[in-house]
């Protein structure tokens, strides 16, 4: 770490907003953690699994890119108000419904589909808004970077905390404990004193501003790439980790506290990532940062697939966690420093698409697909894909070189031939 790390705490209501939602996220994994662990107890299936992530994340993924037009066309702070409070009663509900003990799978699975929905809402609100929160516009990559290192701090806490709150006191109490940090995370958006937002006038209705949201990623080659990257990623490689507590249960031979240490491990590595990328100074090529950790992640994946030992298995779960990382966070960054203000909203919705949209696709093919190969070999084909991946990144990254020296080139011709 250096004296850029934490440029962003600057700002007094980022630091606010980072404090509030650190709490929330902790809770969150807590959550998804307990989510995971409860279905395949009940279940003990893997493609359930992927079926449980599929109902959390394809929700919005159907409807992302209308939450980013809502983004656009309406006040940021009181939608992303009005969607943290949404959140928390669907917390409140799930926590009802296992005190309460008659539930069954699909019951849960359908509460996580209503969370999805919420979070198509929520992302492309919170992620915009964080621009607005960072007084510094030069900050703004030191903010997403700081953002990434919350998220990967708590899922290291969370995955952590749920394992032994799952042993000692039950899924209830991690269940309650998410709907409890929601007050955090309200109070700071509350206490935050951000710049009033003027009415904009639309000329235009929804699915036209849809059409030209999609028009403009079109025409932006590096952003169109990013995305389609990111999505690829989060199709084929991401759903590893709807496979963790198969590892956990049945390799490992372990208990719900295995679980929680290795997803723990993972959120160790990614946010060692983070924290890394907040101390970048700027001026880094960031693009070959992204290129680099994708076969940092796919190389994690290949060794940790078929590791037995579990000390070594956790080191490369931390390998694995630090390559996985840069795939959010700088994608992120990418789009959020080159994108025109006015589509930010429309955008971020894409990028959410992306990670949030393909993932639960990924999630059903990847438990499918466990069930007739085994999980280790799943995964060894994911770690394969990934590295595939990223030297398609190194290859756009020589292409660009090549067209930015052409045209260099194709510049400097006329003062060539004036001065012979």
């Amino acid at each position: 770490m250096n004296i850029n790390t934490f440029n962003a705490f600057k700002s007094r209501n980022y630091r606010l907003y980072f404090a509030g939602q650190s709490v929330s996220l902790i809770g969150t994994w807590m959550q998804k953690t307990a989510v995971s662990w409860v279905v395949y107890s009940l279940t003990h299936s893997r493609l359930m699994l992927g079926v449980s992530l599929f109902a959390s994340l394809f929700p919005s993924f159907l409807l992302s890119f209308i939450g980013g037009v809502a983004s656009d066309r309406y006040n940021k702070f009181r939608l992303l108000l009005t969607t943290q409070a949404a959140s928390m009663i669907q917390a409140m509900l799930l926590t009802a419904l296992v005190f309460w003990g008659h539930y069954v799978v699909w019951e849960i699975i359908a509460l996580s589909a209503v969370l999805g929905v919420i979070n198509a809402f929520d992302v492309p609100a919170r992620q915009s808004l964080v621009y607005d929160m960072v007084d510094n516009k030069a900050d703004l990559p030191n903010a997403l970077a700081l953002n990434s290192s919350m998220v990967n701090l708590s899922r290291l806490i969370g995955p952590g905390i749920a394992g032994l709150i799952l042993e000692k006191f039950g899924d209830t109490a991690c269940f309650g404990m998410n709907a409890l940090s929601f007050i955090a995370v309200i109070g700071s958006l509350l206490l935050m004193k951000l710049p009033k937002s003027e009415s904009k006038a639309h000329n235009h209705n929804i699915l036209f501003e849809l059409k030209e949201g999609f028009a403009y990623v079109k025409n932006e080659p590096s952003i169109k790439f990013t995305i389609i990257m990111l999505a690829l990623i989060s199709l084929m490689v991401l759903p590893f980790s709807t496979l963790i507590p198969v590892y956990a249960k049945d390799i490992f031979k372990g208990t719900a506290s295995t679980f929680g240490v290795i997803d723990s491990m993972i959120g160790l590595g990614a946010f060692s990532g983070a924290i890394y990328l907040a101390s970048l100074k700027p001026g880094h090529d960031l693009k070959k940062i992204l290129a680099t950790n994708t076969l940092v992640f796919g190389a994690g994946l290949v060794v940790f697939s078929h590791m037995h030992n579990y000390p070594l298995a956790l080191l490369f779960a931390g390998i694995t966690g630090f390559g996985m990382m840069s795939q959010i966070t700088i994608s992120n960054t990418l789009i959020q420093t080159t994108v025109a203000p006015e589509m930010r909203g429309r955008v971020i919705s894409l990028y959410a698409m992306a990670f949030f949209g393909m993932q639960p696709l990924g999630g059903l093919l990847v438990g499918a697909v466990s069930q007739w190969v085994g999980t280790p070999d799943t995964v060894l084909a994911e770690g394969i894909i990934a590295l595939l991946i990223g030297i398609l990144h190194f290859r756009f990254l020589q292409k660009s070189k090549l067209k930015k020296d052409a045209l260099h080139t194709l510049q400097e011709q006329p003062i060539n031939t004036i001065v012979s």
